[in-house]
C-alpha cells in the first residue's frame, strides 16, 4: 500500500484571499454545533490532497461566476485518531448502525477517503455568508441510509425545486471542475455535501495518523510529544500555492470562459 507524504497535502486557508471559499471547520466546534463534540485541536487546519484541492478551487470560481455563490468548506483530512474520537462519541455509540453496511453513514477508523485527505465536505453560501438551503444541515445523519429515509441522500425524492436546484449547482460545479482537470470525482450518494476521489484511487493509500504528520498538520492533540517529522517553513506553502495556480491556470480559464 502506498504512503501519502505530507508534502502532497494542501491547507485550503491559503487560498481564501484569491478564491470565493470560506473555511468553517465543523469538528473544532462543540455540541450542539457539532453532533460529535470537539474532535480537532484548536490549531487544526483543513487539508486536502492537492488533486482534490485543485477541483475545489476551480469549482468555487465557476460557482461564483455563474451563480454568485461561494463555497464553505467544513472538513477534509480526518486522521485515524480523529475517526477514533468520532467512533467513541456518545451520539455514535447510540447509533452503531451508522458504521455498518455498504451504505454506511460514517467510516470506521482508517476507512474511507477522509483519512487520506481525498474527501471534502462543503456547501454553498451567498456572497454575504448566508447558508444556501440544501434540504438538510451539514452532517445530517438519518436513522437509516436508504434513499427514501435519508433526506441528505442525493436521490431523495421529497425535496423542493429550490433545494434540488441548489444541490445541482454544487454538484455540477464540482463535476465540471473535475472534468476540466481530468481527475475523477465521486459525489457520495448518502451525503449531498461529500465529494471524494474514487475508491480505486484512495484505497491504494494507507490512512494518515497524526503521528505521521508534522505538528502543524496534526488534527488532534494525540502524539504531540513526537517532534518528527519537522514542520514545513512558510515558503513551502507559498511555493505550493504558486505551483497549484500554474497547474490549474488553463482549466480555470476554460471553465470561466464558458457562458
Amino acid at each position: 500500500m502506498n504512503k501519502i507524504t505530507p508534502e502532497t497535502l494542501v491547507p485550503m486557508d491559503i487560498f481564501t484571499e484569491d478564491f470565493p471559499i470560506r473555511i468553517d471547520m465543523a469538528y473544532k466546534k462543540s455540541a450542539p454545533d457539532n453532533i460529535f463534540g470537539v474532535i480537532y485541536r484548536a490549531e487544526a487546519r483543513l487539508w486536502l490532497s492537492k488533486h482534490l484541492a485543485k477541483i475545489v478551487l476551480i469549482a468555487s470560481a465557476s460557482c461564483f461566476k455563474n451563480h454568485n455563490l461561494e463555497f464553505i468548506l467544513y472538513d477534509g483530512l480526518r486522521t485515524v485518531e480523529a475517526q477514533q474520537r468520532m467512533e467513541k462519541s456518545p451520539i455514535v455509540e447510540k447509533n452503531p448502525g451508522w458504521l455498518e453496511g455498504p451504505n454506511r453513514l460514517l467510516s470506521p477508523p482508517g476507512a474511507g477517503a477522509h483519512p487520506r485527505g481525498m474527501a471534502v465536505d462543503l456547501s454553498l453560501t451567498t456572497a454575504n455568508g448566508e447558508l444556501v438551503e440544501m434540504g438538510t444541515e451539514f452532517d445530517y445523519l438519518a436513522a437509516r441510509p436508504d434513499v427514501e429515509f435519508n433526506a441528505a441522500h442525493r436521490d431523495h425524492a421529497d425535496l423542493g425545486d429550490d433545494i434540488l436546484k441548489n444541490r445541482t449547482i454544487l454538484s455540477g460545479a464540482m463535476k465540471e471542475a473535475s472534468n476540466s482537470l481530468k481527475i475523477p470525482l465521486v459525489p457520495l450518494p448518502q451525503e449531498w455535501w461529500d465529494f471524494r476521489l474514487p475508491p480505486k484511487i484512495y484505497e491504494d493509500y494507507a490512512p494518515l495518523r497524526d503521528k505521521d504528520l508534522p505538528v502543524q498538520m496534526r488534527m488532534t492533540d494525540a502524539h504531540m510529544d513526537i517532534a518528527e517529522p519537522e514542520d514545513f517553513p512558510d515558503e513551502h506553502f507559498e511555493t505550493m500555492k504558486n505551483k497549484i495556480y500554474e497547474n490549474i491556470d488553463e482549466a480555470l480559464n476554460k471553465v470561466l470562459s464558458v457562458t
